[in-house]
């Protein structure tokens, strides 16, 4: 299980970017929301859907979920 971190402040295309612990990408701790322990990103990206519809992984540490 990961801690992920979704990103408060919206990229230039609307998206609210999702992180894993360690990402050398992760938004400061003023910029960024707990959304908990998740075995993958696909769950961190749902609840991250429960604050910003536009939510995404992040390109570097969760690729799986990222979408262009």
């Amino acid at each position: 299980m990961a801690r992920y971190y979704v990103n408060m402040n919206a990229q230039a295309n609307g998206d609210h970017e999702v992180h894993k612990t360690g990402c050398a990408w992760m938004p400061s701790e003023q910029n960024r929301r707990y959304l908990g322990e998740h075995s993958s990103c696909w769950s961190a990206v749902v609840e991250a859907q429960r604050h910003y519809l536009q939510s995404n992984g992040c390109y570097y540490c969760s690729y799986t979920c990222h979408t262009s």
